[in-house]
This record gives C-alpha cells, structure tokens and sequence, in this order.
C-alpha cells in the first residue's frame, strides 16, 4: 500500500492559453499527437504505485471528464485505488476566489477520508516525469516538514514567465518563493510539485481559508518558509515544460519532435497511460513527403509534412504543405493549402484559403470547428 494518495492541481489564474481554453482546461489539451496534458501527472503518480488519485477540475469539465473516465487505463488498481473527480462549486472562468484552496475546502470531507498519511501534489499543466515513490522517501529521510520540487533552467529571461522560482539556500532550505519576472536568466522554476504530511496540508488550508479568500496554496506555503516549518528544495533532472500560455503549448509540442528532446521525457522507461481508440493505421499515399514530424494513427496524408505534430484523425489533401505546426486530432489541410507555424485546434476545416502564415516567435491558431 502507497504511502501517498495524490491529488492533481487545476491550473490557477497565472496560466493562460488564449482561444484554446475556451473550450477545455488545460489538463484535457492535445499533447504531441496522442496524449493529453494530464495524463502526465496521472501517470507519474500510478507508476508511482500512488493509486488513490484526487483530480480538481475548475472550469469546462466535459472533455477532461470524457478522457478520464473511471481512470481504468492509468493502470490503476482497480481493487484498492481510485480516480476521483473533484469539481469546484464556482465555475466562473475569472473568478478571484476561484482557486485552489476554495476547491479544497469544497472538497475536504474526501481529503480527511484519504487513509494514506501524506500527500503528493503536483500539476495538470506541466509535461515531466518523476519517480514520487523516489521524491516521498527522500522526503521523510530528510526530515522535512515540505518537500518542493524545482527544475533549474538558463532561459528563465525568455520563458517560464507565468511560474513561481524558488529562492534556496546552500542546503536547499527554500528561503522564499517569488513569480518569475524574467529578469535573471538562471532560476529554479517551481514545478507546482509538493509532498508533506496529509494532516499539515489540511492544517495549511485551513489556515489560508482563514487568512484570505483569495490565497492560494502556493501563497500559504510561501508564507510557511517564514515560519518553524521546514521547507526544501529538491531539483528535477529531465525534460520539463509547463504549459502556461499559448507559446510554451507550441513550443513544447514542436520540441519534442527531437529524437534526444524526446528522449529525455521518455528514457526512464514510464509509461504514459493516455485513453486510446481502435483507430487504423495511418494511410500514407504516393505523393505524400513527411519529414521530422509526429504523426498518429487514423490519418490520411496525400500531402507535405514537415517539422509538424499531427493529431489522430487529421487529413492532410494533397498539395497540402504542413510546416512547424501543430494540428490537432481530426482536422482537414485542404488541396494546395499552405500552412506554417500554426495550431490548428480540433475539427477545423482549411479548405477555401491557399497560405496561412505566422512568425516563428508568434504562432498562428486557428479556432476548433472553425472553417477557413
């Protein structure tokens, strides 16, 4: 039996993708073909042997409701483990008082009933794996009251702007916690990943419902650095990417199309468990050329591929030319239509315009459903 039950965290208001969470939360977004966002942390914690698994959803549950399902094929034991789906009760997208602790305090009977004495918490957005079976023992070994997990990066001036940084001493004693304002380049990026005992968590979200309706979990443990408590840092080795706006969704999906990119996400050997369907193979006819891409089962390809993510289900026409983009799952690229540096998002339909580009540093999205 795990010592941890998990819970997956909602995005909280510093992530935003613009048109693409008009239509789902970020969790249920499209990843490199196949996955979606989520099935990441889920998959973390069941390979984990974490099998009572708590996911918050916050607003437009629908298709992250439909991919989830029972949680049947996470690998999930099915006799003693279990994937609950824990709703917030205030659904407004811009709500301040939307946030975590809120929905945690909606939802607290199922916290308390959890029999495991600690807690891994970790979030919906962001792309990593982690062995937290490995990060819980490191854990109770140091003696820590919380364990924070951090990725060190070099970019920090150009990306990550919408994450948290760890300020850490020499002995990885977290000092503080601050939002990244891009004016280092070096900084150790918060993974949202935390592991403490279940009953200080419930005391610490006690404590910010009291303090604050608009505090956030993040907030409470930033005020607890400051405290008696003793917080550590422990870094992430591996690919990392936290999807908090529509360039960093783009650019990771594009970055993993690299074969040693790709493997440092996937070499540990981890399964990520996502839902699948009996799709055929894809069909790849005479004139069709695909370079440097990721291409899933059930398309159809007459056309060019270049340096792209191709959903499940996508037909792309021939004298199509598909160049640095990402299209999502059952999407039509019409004859003799160009297309570079785009997200396409589900079902969209290019058949009536002939180009549609965008900058390298600004990519293009073109709406679900949408027909152009």
């Amino acid at each position: 039996m795990s010592k941890a039950f998990g819970i997956v965290n909602f995005a909280g208001r510093n992530v935003h993708i613009e048109g693409m969470q008009t239509y789902r939360p970020v969790g249920a977004f499209s990843f490199l073909g196949r996955y979606r966002v989520i099935d990441f942390p889920i998959s973390n914690m069941s390979n984990s042997g974490i099998d009572r698994i708590q996911v918050y959803i916050r607003r437009k549950p629908r298709s992250l409701t439909e991919h989830l399902g029972t949680g049947r094929h996470y690998n999930i034991n099915s006799k003693r483990g279990k994937l609950h789906l824990l709703y917030s009760e205030n659904g407004m997208d811009n709500d301040i008082y939307n946030n975590d602790i809120a929905a945690f305090i909606e939802n607290m009977e199922f916290i308390e009933q959890a029999h495991e004495p600690y807690v891994v918490i970790a979030p919906s957005y962001m792309i990593y794996t982690m062995d937290y079976s490995q990060l819980l023992e490191s854990h109770i070994e140091s003696g820590a009251d919380i364990t924070l997990l951090y990725h060190s990066v070099d970019n920090a001036k150009e990306s990550f702007l919408n994450c948290n940084i760890l300020n850490l001493n020499k002995q990885k004693g977290v000092l503080s916690m601050e939002p990244n304002h891009g004016n280092a380049k070096n900084r150790n990026i918060f993974m949202e990943t935390y592991v403490m005992k279940k009953d200080l968590f419930i005391e610490l979200v006690e404590k910010a419902h009291k303090l604050s309706s608009m505090y956030t979990l993040s907030d409470i443990v930033n005020d607890a650095c400051n405290s008696e408590l003793d917080i550590r840092g422990i870094a992430h080795r591996g690919y990392f990417a936290s999807i908090s706006d529509f360039k960093s969704y783009y650019d990771a999906n594009i970055s993993l199309i690299d074969m040693k990119t790709c493997q440092s996400l996937f070499s540990d050997g981890r399964t990520i468990y996502t839902r699948t369907n009996d799709s055929c193979p894809t069909q790849y006819f005479e004139n069709a050329s695909v370079k440097n891409s990721v291409v899933s089962n059930g398309c159809h390809i007459e056309g060019t591929v270049e340096n792209s993510v191709i959903g499940r289900g996508c037909v792309i026409k021939e004298g199509a030319v598909v160049k640095n983009s990402v299209i999502l799952p059952d999407s039509v690229i019409g004859k003799d239509v160009y297309v570079e540096n785009q997200v396409v998002d589900k079902h969209a339909k290019l058949i009536h315009v002939k180009e549609i580009i965008s900058a390298p540093d600004r990519p293009g999205y073109i709406k679900r459903n949408d027909t152009l």
